[in-house]
């Protein structure tokens, strides 16, 4: 398995080090500001709400998808706080998918035995043990995810 905490989060203003939750769970989940999936960011933050202590989701936007992200990340970061109540890291846009994957992401696929993330919404769920599960977009509600935690 890759070292997943060796890599840092692009956030638009600042850079997080992601072993800075090397002791909760993180939900990686490609998001985009309009798709049909898009108000799972309600369920989403109910989530990071509930579990708090134990659990941090990232939302890593991404316009590769029927270029429904076209937003800057300052845009973005305002839908998803001003929509959805989002208080949860927004990473700057980047692709989830091809030459140009965002090295996170590449991770996340390789230690998964992903080819590439299916649509918007995809999640990946790292536990502090290492144990990594991987949450297609288009099967999954966030209530599955919180089932694994």
């Amino acid at each position: 398995m890759s070292d997943i905490y060796s890599y840092s989060v692009e956030l638009p203003k600042r850079s997080v080090p992601l072993s800075d939750y090397k002791d909760k769970s993180i939900l990686f989940v490609n998001v985009a500001s309009k798709c049909g999936l898009t108000p799972q960011y309600k369920d989403l933050q109910a989530l990071q709400d509930k579990h708090a202590d134990t659990l941090q989701i990232i939302g890593f936007p991404s316009n590769q998808f029927k270029a429904q992200e076209p937003g800057t990340d300052d845009e973005i970061l305002n839908f998803c706080q001003v929509n959805y109540g989002v208080t949860f890291p927004i990473a700057k846009k980047a692709d989830v998918n091809g030459d140009d994957t965002q090295p996170i992401y590449k991770a996340l696929k390789k230690d998964a035995g992903v080819t590439d993330i299916d649509w918007n919404f995809a999640k990946f769920l790292l536990k502090p043990s290492g144990e990594l599960t991987w949450f297609p977009a288009r099967t999954t509600k966030v209530a599955d995810v919180e089932a694994k935690l």
